[in-house]
């Protein structure tokens, strides 16, 4: 990062004028009551994601010499894609190497921006490996996805296009995976105005920036699961670790349910579609894990590149996370009336019933009763609330 210079990213905004999409900051949003907050929509960048700015800008600084051999990555997303699309626009070879059982319809987004595709057999670091073997044997330039002072430099483009559309912006929030988008808007916003607040997110099932600066030092984690795919790194970047080191005020992590609840509230509230790693920031904000009280913020919506496959799962979990959906677990006396009774209640209470589950207790009461599992859909958490309380108030008991 010592090498980096701000001209640098002015370069690079220079380079991707009219190669890189400039989406205009969306807001105010009504995310949440007491801050103004705006997104800056990535997730509508070429390829659905910011990590065509800093695989672009590299390539294009390529000489003659290594343009001729062709570029390599390892990605299973959206990496993989900015490369595959930043050497086509290059007129270059790319090959991106793959582990085999990276989800199909990546693979052919890969493949349909023009670059080669080569599956390894294993997980990601199978796939690296292979990379660096091959760019070794063959000659290729590697296009790392995140530690590369000309990958940070494209990826700081952002925070220009922010400080010019927003000037009195106060704090901006950042999706963190290996660190290069945070390290380019950091280092870019802080050298042009330090008085602004950076903040950095990641999912609390892959946290290796935020362990790594309590640490004081890279960590390693031994594994990392989260829906959040696009930031599931073990290991920081030494770049990125030390931009983060230096110019990041504080990085909080974010649960599985948030992240959902996140996706939900900018599917609904923004008609946005956005990836589990792209809506962390947007959760930080929503469930208060950042001091950004009254202050202008804006939220980096990163990707958009969720499977398809797996929205109506993430939905179902930011819906019962927001208490939208909820189920509820009666004991009941197994006689004529019961179950007539409880959808009563839930119904003058306003709760709509989707499915109901009934069958003989065993072990939990007594030898004539039952229990009752009422799925339904409510207005929020507060109206569960409500429900529990008429339910005990007539006398039911809440498993």
């Amino acid at each position: 990062m010592e090498e980096l210079k701000i001209s640098e990213v002015y370069r690079a905004q220079q380079v991707l004028k009219d190669v890189a999409r400039h989406p205009r900051l969306v807001g105010p949003t009504n995310l949440v009551k007491d801050s103004q907050v705006y997104l800056k929509p990535e997730n509508l960048q070429y390829t659905g994601s910011f990590k065509l700015r800093g695989a672009y800008y590299k390539i294009s600084q390529l000489s003659p010499e290594e343009k001729a051999k062709g570029v390599i990555a390892c990605s299973a997303g959206n990496h993989a894609q900015g490369v595959a699309l930043g050497a086509a626009r290059n007129g270059i070879k790319a090959l991106i190497c793959l582990p085999a059982g990276a989800p199909l319809s990546k693979i052919e987004a890969t493949k349909a921006l023009g670059a080669e595709v080569c599956l390894v057999d294993g997980v990601y670091d199978d796939a690296y490996n292979k990379a660096i073997e091959l760019r070794d044997k063959e000659g290729y330039t590697f296009v790392h996805p995140f530690d590369d002072p000309l990958v940070i430099a494209g990826q700081g483009t952002i925070g220009l296009e922010i400080l010019e559309e927003m000037p009195d912006v106060e704090a901006i929030i950042v999706p963190i995976g290996g660190g290069g988008l945070i390290a380019g808007v950091a280092f870019t916003v802080k050298t042009l105005r330090p008085d602004i607040r950076i903040y950095g997110v990641q999912a609390a099932g892959a946290p290796s920036m935020a362990d790594s600066l309590r640490n004081g030092d890279r960590i390693r984690l031994d594994n990392v699961s989260t829906i959040a795919d696009g930031i599931a790194v073990k290991e920081p970047g030494t770049l990125t670790y030390e931009a983060c080191r230096r110019y990041v005020d504080e990085v909080v992590t974010v649960s599985e349910d948030e992240i959902a609840a996140a996706i939900l509230a900018l599917i609904e509230k923004q008609k946005l579609v956005s990836e589990g790693a792209g809506a962390v920031s947007v959760a930080a904000a929503i469930f208060g894990k950042l001091p950004i009280a009254g202050k202008k913020v804006v939220c980096l919506v990163s990707g958009g590149n969720i499977d398809v496959s797996i929205l109506n799962r993430v939905i179902t979990r930011g819906l019962t996370k927001s208490g939208r959906i909820c189920t509820i677990t009666l004991d009941l006396n197994d006689k004529p009336g019961q179950l007539s009774a409880v959808c009563d209640i839930i119904g003058r209470q306003g709760g709509n019933i989707l499915s109901v589950a009934h069958g003989r207790a065993t072990g939990k009461g007594g030898i004539n009763n039952c229990e009752l599992h009422v799925e339904l859909e409510t207005r929020n958490s507060e109206h569960v609330g409500q429900i529990h309380k008429a339910l005990k108030d007539a006398g039911y008991q809440i498993l």
